[in-house]
């Protein structure tokens, strides 16, 4: 990845990590709300087995109550856990009520337990674009992981929808959305994203390494 590339994904995060902390409580929950609403409607469509969501940090939109949810009606449930620098991420059973501890950045995760394996990951988006690329924090940990889950789950990425961006570049190693979801919308990306686009359901916003990763993040980058 040249440098000019580097540059270009740093002050997209930057820039959009700013407005999603400049958002009024109010304005944070009202998308909260209307993202699990959204997820509610794809949860007949989503395969059977574990769903791995995550736990919000830094005003990351809070899916929790889609994921209690989702507890009670018998679906097993997971959050990442860090377990190793640079290695793929270990998913952890999680329900109301499981024991928690504190991991990597303080964020809480279940007490050790046997891994699951899901069959659908939600991921957390600083932003995304119309053909389905995600940018994070620039640790990488979610595109390893990908890679390597056989059979791969199906992918939902979840942000704002201000976050929508026209092109990330993406590399080689950056791993696809299957859809994405923000206060606006669905949005489902076809096989053909890379050279075609995406088809958008009901989404009005338009087509919204060690030295790049976010400085927060950057000790296990």
């Amino acid at each position: 990845m040249g440098e000019e590339l580097r540059q270009f994904r740093r002050q997209l995060r930057e820039e959009l990590l700013a407005r999603r902390s400049a958002l009024l409580p109010a304005a944070r929950a009202a998308a909260a709300a209307a993202v699990c609403d959204f997820l509610e409607a794809l949860a007949p469509e989503l395969p059977d087995g574990p769903l791995a969501f995550y736990w919000p940090i830094r005003e990351e939109i809070d899916i929790r109550p889609f994921a209690s949810r989702e507890a009670a009606r018998g679906r097993l449930l997971a959050l990442p856990v860090i377990v190793a620098k640079k290695a793929p991420l270990q998913f952890r059973r999680w329900f109301p009520g499981v024991p928690m501890t504190s991991g990597i950045w303080d964020i809480p995760i279940p007490a050790p337990d046997e891994p699951l394996f899901p069959a659908t990951v939600i991921v957390p988006l600083v932003g995304w674009d119309r053909a389905g690329f995600r940018l994070g924090y620039g640790g990488g940990y979610y595109d390893r992981t990908l890679a390597q889950l056989r059979p791969r789950p199906l992918v939902i990425g979840i942000g704002f929808a201000f976050a929508r961006l026209a092109d990330i570049q993406p590399q080689p190693h950056d791993q696809r959305l299957d859809l994405a979801v923000c206060e606006e919308g669905i949005e489902r990306f076809t096989v053909t994203a890379r050279s075609m686009g995406a088809e958008v359901v009901a989404c009005a916003s338009p087509p919204c390494l060690a030295h790049e990763i976010d400085p927060a993040f950057r000790d296990l980058g």
